[in-house]
């Protein structure tokens, strides 16, 4: 696979891939033909730009008879935002807060960090399979909380 950073580098892939996440938001594709009069560049310097996002799995080509439509494959770019986000939150200081509600909407203590499956005889409180996957889903919770503060950082950086 190519290095995604030199992929996304120039700025006519860039153009390309900014037209086709318009359509991307309406599930619709695009002909070559649209991408070139959108752009306004020559149809072999746009043929030649896709062929380097294909090979980079940036779009996927669906062939209709003679045309080529072309679709957004923005998976590929996870791993640059994933290089990129330490440095947006780099000095910023963001904290998120968790609070535990009841039912009624009243305020409730929380689980703490020395929380264990087990009551106070010692006896295991939930079955292995059942303590395995609440572990699974704090564990999700605790990346969920460190997406939301990147979130938060990136947020500010904006405004």
């Amino acid at each position: 696979m190519p290095d995604i950073f030199g992929v996304i580098a120039d700025q006519t892939r860039r153009d390309i891939l900014q037209a086709l996440l318009e359509r991307h938001r309406t599930d619709a594709e695009m002909s070559v033909s649209e991408i070139v009069a959108q752009l306004e560049i020559s149809q072999p310097t746009v043929s030649k730009h896709l062929k380097v996002l294909r090979e980079a799995e940036l779009v996927t080509v669906r062939e209709d008879g003679q045309h080529r439509l072309y679709t957004l494959n923005a998976e590929p770019l996870e791993m640059v935002e994933d290089f990129v986000i330490p440095f947006l939150t780099a000095g910023f200081d963001t904290e998120v807060t968790v609070e535990y509600l009841s039912e009624t909407g009243e305020r409730v203590e929380g689980p703490g960090s020395d929380d264990s499956f087990l009551d106070v005889e010692g006896e295991e409180v939930l079955p292995e399979e059942a303590a395995a996957a609440a572990e699974r889903i704090g564990r999700a919770a605790a990346r969920a909380e460190t997406r939301v503060k990147e979130l938060v950082a990136r947020f500010k950086l904006r405004t």
